[in-house]
């Protein structure tokens, strides 16, 4: 006969026996837990039927709150809210529990679950004591949250990935009121365009939330540059190099070319800036910006007076135009293909230039950057996020040229006058298109109806005198209130 053993609390099976019950103990709590939130969800989910056929139905806030017009919706809510009460309670216990390492994953997993359905129970409370709220004071609803008859091209049904569904759906407070901004929710955009790359946009917001983000920065252009702008946020964290040196002091970095290991060159024909100055090297950035990596000899001489002699890639320097103005011009936009070299002469100047660039070919943004100063990541499909009358200086080189179409200027330069104060100028620097395209060119500038301080129209050598070179400094004139 074999013996009978009696454990003792010190034996290691009886160790192993409490740590496996204290395992299955926490399991049971969380399958309890993704049970009672399914069924919730089910009920919900029936007491709503008469309108949605589906738990996809039932995720949207806006749907959620239409479908409680039935008799039993107190008793739902009340249900939601214990609902939410245990969840929080088990959530916390998991927070204080000590767990075996070996499952401490896959509980975090679990948790990280009961945390998004709470989250999706408590706006669907929220979204119904707002309901209550509307019906009950004065204050405006907004358009998206009135009901309506549901379609099948709601923002959020056209798109299949979670994580742009949950960025276009609506988020009502949590306080079921109007917050500081006026607003009873948070409206998150995206652009039109979006919706006609669907495939492309999906892409861009397949990853793992609280992860690295994919090295996708350059298909997150191309949707900006084809109309998918603004982008939606994303919750995961960015690419940097993998070597980031510290940027050089603000007295060695204008002028000089920043260490290579501080860009990510991966989608990049040159893989260094060497590379990019180097004025023999065939495969290098944007054609446009050629040579403007090449700070000594391209970049350096621009818009001022070296030894006596002035650059020629530009009808005015910086004196002559900071003259006309004296003192008055101290911020300032330069809307051009660069590498913030216009910046830099104007910070001699003790004006602050922002510019506008997007990565054609090279690390423009980063450049700019690492030279200390501010680079503004901007699509020319994009309005100026600038408030009106504030700028006193918007300044544009090689970018708005010829290549543009008439409506699409009027509605740049308009939104320029928009963010110029009166008495503000406006230096369009060396605008080039075909000849038989000029007048309708100049007429688009003459329709702002500006002061003329300065107007140059001249022959591009180069083009057989095909093309036209145009250069003016204009000022916005005071206009009436009516």
């Amino acid at each position: 006969m074999k013996s009978l053993r009696i454990l003792s609390p010190e034996d290691p099976a009886m160790t192993k026996q409490n740590v496996n019950t204290t395992k299955l103990k926490t399991w049971r709590r969380v399958y309890f837990l993704i049970f009672v939130a399914g069924a919730v969800a089910l009920l919900l989910s029936g007491a709503a039927m008469s309108k949605f056929f589906s738990l996809k139905s039932f995720l949207g806030n806006e749907s959620f709150y239409s479908s409680f017009n039935s008799g039993n919706q107190n008793e739902v809510i009340e249900t939601v809210r214990t609902v939410i009460q245990k969840i929080q309670e088990e959530l916390e216990n998991l927070r204080t529990t000590e767990l075996d390492p070996t499952t401490s994953a896959s509980v975090f997993k679990q948790g990280a679950f009961l945390a998004d359905v709470l989250g999706l129970l408590e706006s669907a409370v929220a979204s119904h004591d707002e309901g209550k709220n509307r019906r009950t004071s004065n204050f405006d609803v907004h358009p998206l949250f009135k009901e309506k008859k549901r379609s099948d091209d709601e923002p959020a049904d056209y798109f299949l990935r979670e994580e742009i569904r949950k960025y276009v759906k609506i988020k009502p407070n949590r306080l079921g009121k109007q917050n500081f901004m006026g607003a009873n929710a948070t409206f998150t955009s995206i652009g039109h365009a979006c919706f006609a790359i669907k495939e492309e946009l999906e892409e861009y917001m397949d990853y793992d939330v609280g992860e690295i983000c994919n090295d996708d920065w350059k298909l997150a252009q191309r949707l900006m540059v084809h109309g998918c702008d603004p982008l939606p946020r994303r919750r995961c964290f960015s690419r940097a190099p993998k070597l980031y040196s510290q940027p050089f002091p603000i007295n060695e970095s204008m002028w000089k070319l920043p260490d290579d290991r501080n860009v990510r060159w991966s989608q990049y024909r040159c893989k260094n800036f060497k590379c990019l100055a180097n004025t023999t090297t065939t495969s290098k950035g944007f054609f446009k910006c050629s040579n403007c990596f090449n700070l000594t000899h391209h970049e350096m001489p621009r818009w001022v007076r070296l030894d006596g002699d002035s650059n020629q890639t530009s009808d005015f320097l910086i004196t002559d135009v900071l003259g006309i103005k004296p003192g008055e011009i101290r911020i300032g936009l330069d809307f051009s293909v660069g590498t913030g070299t216009f910046a830099a002469r104007m910070r001699e100047f003790n004006v602050t230039i922002v510019s506008v660039t997007i990565n054609f070919g090279a690390p423009f943004s980063e450049m700019i950057a690492l030279r200390g100063l501010v680079p503004l990541y901007l699509t020319i499909n994009q309005r100026l996020p600038f408030f009106d009358n504030t700028l006193d200086l918007i300044h544009t080189t090689r970018f708005l040229d010829g290549w543009i179409d008439f409506v699409l200027l009027d509605f740049i330069l308009y939104d320029w006058d928009r963010v110029l104060r009166p008495g503000g100028l406006l230096w369009i620097d060396s605008f080039f298109c075909l000849k038989e395209d000029l007048y309708d060119y100049l007429q688009a500038f003459e329709m702002l109806r500006y002061k003329k301080h300065k107007w140059v129209v001249v022959p591009k050598l180069d083009k057989d005198d095909r093309e036209m070179f145009f250069s003016a400094v204009l000022e916005k004139p005071p206009r009436p209130f009516r």
